[in-house]
């Protein structure tokens, strides 16, 4: 069965094949020739993962999966949310997002906060939806130089460790990516 995955990101894209294995083949935006940005108008996370599948659907008919994922703070009202990649006003730049953040959280000592990852899978006219979510806490400062976005300032529940100061094979096992992946390849390799 033949798959777009609904990203540019290459590194997606192998993670995805990896372990998805010969029983499905996976496609790029760029092997379809969709050259269009993904609309993400919708507000919140689960909107836009089903948005851009949606998107992709509709215009280039194949059997799609698009994400989108966000880091939820609960005394920041679930903010950065749905805009955490652009939180400090320039997409991706997480230097500026994080000392956003931090300053935002000055003084608070309630800093549970989740990242969320919602895939939306479009197969032949039916929509499913698979949430993966990991818990945890903001520090007040910056720890670890690897992984991406806000790792240096994310504390998974139950480790010593921030996001950024695991290696990419440990983050993998517990991120909120690799959950909803998971749940995405479980249902995939049910559906005869």
């Amino acid at each position: 069965m033949k798959l777009c995955f609904a990203t540019r990101n290459a590194n997606k894209i192998k993670e995805i094949k990896d372990k998805l294995g010969d029983a499905f083949e996976i496609v790029s935006l760029e092997d379809i020739q969709c050259k269009e940005e993904l609309p993400e108008t919708t507000g919140t996370i689960e909107g836009n993962s089903a948005q851009k599948a949606q998107f992709v659907w509709e215009h280039y008919k194949i059997n799609c999966f698009a994400d989108d994922s966000g880091l939820e703070v609960d005394a920041l009202n679930g903010a950065p949310g749905v805009d955490s990649a652009m939180y400090a006003g320039v997409h991706g730049d997480s230097e500026a997002n994080i000392k956003l953040l931090l300053k935002n959280l000055q003084g608070t000592i309630h800093r549970k906060a989740h990242f969320k990852t919602v895939i939306t899978l479009i197969l032949n006219g039916d929509t499913h939806q698979f949430e993966g979510t990991i818990e945890g806490s903001i520090l007040p400062e910056t720890k670890g130089q690897e992984g991406f976005g806000y790792d240096p300032v994310f504390l998974p529940k139950g480790y010593q460790q921030t996001f950024a100061e695991m290696s990419l094979e440990e983050k993998n096992k517990i991120s909120h990516r690799s959950l909803a992946t998971e749940k995405l390849i479980q249902f995939l390799q049910s559906t005869p």
